[in-house]
């Protein structure tokens, strides 16, 4: 059976996207087949930070509604083998997405020998994350530690405790984890930013990543290269972190303390 795992949050902006697609790339890195769905209809920016934008011919929506299968809207990634992507639809609304059609291709997904389903939600709290989120059986919650980001994530937590699948049955609850982002440990103890304590204390669910502030984010998104690609980057060891976390391996945390400068930096103020 496949891992059915959802990334998720209450406020647009905070590396969703971004996330899914180096912790689904990280995942597939080490074996594991693994395929990223993107779920935000009508806008699509996965396959863009996949750098598989022109390859998309048939998507998401179009597997739903049977003008194509699976096999025909799936892209396999060039770099990463056990790697795949199905893209959303940029012409349809929410909507399109049905509960049926949904479940139909998670199922045959699975059935395909994926052992990781990842599903890169829209921000909030319609439909089209609701239904992102309703299949899971984890999710990883990702917010910025800024107080509005945080509080936003607190009602998602609410919604995967009473709008999943698995609460609608009575199973066991979606396994949640925290992976915090754009974290700056020089802002924290300015006080401009909430510290992965103050997170932690308000959401209080398993910390599973805490990735830096880091221009190899915005220059890897820019490439259409998932993050985790750069492993010479604090942004591409830290999800690489968050991968093995994930898999169940201990792993210390790193860039949480602010870098001592050096003595030039000191010197020339820099």
């Amino acid at each position: 059976m496949a891992r059915i795992i959802v990334v998720t949050s209450g406020k647009g902006g905070v590396g969703k996207t971004t996330s899914s697609a180096a912790i689904s790339t990280g995942l597939a890195k080490l074996g594991h087949k693994t395929v990223v769905i993107d779920f935000d209809i009508g806008l699509r920016n996965l396959d863009l930070i996949m750098g598989c934008e022109r390859r998309v011919v048939y998507d998401f929506v179009n597997v739903i509604n049977g003008d194509a299968n699976l096999n025909q809207a799936l892209i396999r990634d060039k770099r990463v083998e056990q790697l795949y992507i199905l893209p959303a639809s940029q012409t349809r609304d929410k909507d399109a997405l049905t509960r049926e059609g949904v479940e139909k291709i998670i199922n045959d997904l699975s059935d395909m020998g994926f052992e990781y389903i990842i599903c890169d939600s829209p921000a909030g709290i319609e439909s089209g994350a609701l239904m992102a989120l309703y299949f899971a059986d984890e999710a990883i919650v990702t917010t910025n530690p800024e107080v509005s980001s945080v509080r936003d994530s607190d009602r998602i937590l609410g919604i995967l405790s009473s709008k999943s699948r698995r609460a609608e049955q009575g199973k066991e609850p979606i396994k949640e984890h925290l992976l915090l982002t754009r974290y700056s440990p020089e802002r924290v103890n300015r006080g401009d930013m909430l510290s992965v304590e103050d997170v932690q204390e308000i959401l209080a669910i398993p910390l599973l990543g805490v990735i830096p502030e880091s221009q190899a984010v915005l220059k890897a998104s820019n490439a259409g290269e998932p993050v985790i690609l750069d492993s010479e980057s604090d942004a591409g060891l830290c999800y690489a972190d968050t991968v093995a976390r994930l898999l169940g391996e201990e792993r210390e945390f790193r860039f949480l303390e602010e870098g001592k400068k050096g003595f030039f930096s000191r010197l020339f103020g820099s």
